[in-house]
């Protein structure tokens, strides 16, 4: 399996996010590619990979639906394998990423050691329209800490959904991007844009590992 790895990872990095990406695109989407980017400028080294459908996808240009849960966090599982062996016990290694991925992260978090943190990057609280299907039940088995970015107008979870999962949502640490959708992208009325989003996001990381890891 090809790695993405930033320029300083092979240098004994302090602190090392292995970055998933979502459903539909792939890992070297503009998203990933500007979100590794801030990352790496706020000390962050990011490591990506592909789940196997879309290394099928990069092979014959056919699109797939994502793979199985168990497929997903087997491949997952691989790559920090490999990183926490290439890094040791001196660096500080994160899980997370883009929507699905970093869902995959939070699952693998709440059931392996060895995970110093989480960092979910617009988090997929439920289907779009289907607030009734929550998809936090495993967040009190992460006993490490997690961290979510989310934009306030994701059709995946906005804040006026949070209501009445206090309880789940109990030691995550939820950051809100104001005006960010699914993408991070703003309103065109707002004078943020959405790679501003993005760096506000990484900055953000950088707080949550300075404050809690």
């Amino acid at each position: 399996m090809e790695l993405i790895k930033t320029k300083g990872y092979g240098n004994e990095p302090k602190v090392v996010l292995i970055l998933a990406h979502g459903a539909g695109a792939p890992a070297d989407s503009t998203f990933m590619e500007e979100l590794s980017a801030a990352l790496e400028q706020e000390g962050i080294e990011t490591v990506r990979f592909e789940f196997p459908y879309m290394q099928k996808r990069r092979l014959d240009g056919k699109k797939r639906p994502p793979d199985r849960e168990s497929v997903l966090l087997d491949c997952f599982t691989r790559v920090v394998d490999q990183v926490l062996s290439d890094c040791g016990s001196g660096s500080r290694v994160l899980v997370g990423g883009k929507s699905m991925g970093g869902r995959m992260a939070s699952i693998l978090a709440s059931r392996r050691e060895g995970i110093d943190g989480v960092a979910c990057f617009g988090y997929p609280f439920h289907p779009p329209g289907k607030p009734d299907r929550w998809r936090t039940g495993h967040f009190q088995d992460v006993s490490c800490p997690m961290l979510v970015l989310q934009g306030t107008r994701d059709p995946f979870g906005k804040p006026s959904e949070m209501a009445g999962h206090e309880q789940e949502l109990e030691g995550i640490r939820l950051h809100w991007l104001e005006g960010g959708n699914h993408d991070f992208q703003p309103l065109k009325s707002q004078p943020q844009t959405q790679k501003e989003l993005i760096v506000a996001a990484a900055r953000e990381t950088r707080i949550f590992v300075d404050e809690r890891l």
